[in-house]
């Protein structure tokens, strides 16, 4: 399956392509897609290493952070939270810690160091699914939390403005905050309805 959308993916952008090709060699502008090409391969390599020092300087202070325990306590208020939205887990579970620590990292803005919690989060609560070649109601809950976190430094955007040259770069925090909260918010309320509607479909 996984094989098959790609092949689809890929058909999509080499008609994509050869589309744009096709209608600039009709008009004669053949040189311009080159052109184009070509400083759109430049761009991406001037951004590409323009961002190595803002996240590099961002992710060592994420990784401060990370060592002078922010992420624990963040993973400590938020148990209580997060014990309501996984009923299904006990709450000694391992699964439940992962979780926890894949959240608090996405929170500050960790990405490389929520995605380990996050695929041990998956294999644990697989351990407890009973229906294993469906997702369990927990993964499913944490799939939506995961997509949706809110988001209080968002280290890699202000990273991209910085390489673009932006005269104020982390004014991109607030919208952000506001835009991830909202957005969480959506995604647990449409988590928890479809898993009502689904359990009385069932029942």
């Amino acid at each position: 399956m996984y094989r098959r959308g790609g092949i689809g993916m890929n058909a999509i952008w080499l008609f994509f392509l050869l589309g744009g090709i096709g209608i600039a060699a009709a008009r004669g502008d053949v040189q311009k897609v080159t052109d184009g090409a070509l400083k759109g391969a430049e761009m991406a390599v001037e951004v590409a290493l323009g961002l190595i020092g803002a996240m590099a300087l961002w992710l060592g202070i994420m990784r401060i952070a990370q060592e002078a325990g922010l992420i624990d306590l963040v993973a400590r208020i938020a148990r209580p939270f997060l014990i309501r939205l996984f009923p299904s887990i006990p709450p000694n579970h391992p699964a439940l810690g992962h979780i926890l620590m894949n959240l608090s990292a996405n929170v500050l803005g960790l990405g490389s160091a929520a995605t380990p919690f996050g695929m041990k989060a998956m294999q644990a609560m697989q351990e407890l699914n009973r229906n294993r070649p469906e997702a369990s109601e927990a993964m499913c809950t944490f799939l939506a939390l995961n997509t949706s976190c809110i988001t209080l430094i968002p280290a890699t955007i202000i990273s991209v403005r910085v390489a673009a040259g932006s005269a104020n770069p982390t004014e991109i925090v607030g919208p952000t905050i506001l835009a991830t909260m909202v957005g969480m918010t959506v995604a647990v309320t449409a988590d928890q309805l479809l898993r009502s509607y689904y359990r009385r479909r069932g029942g």
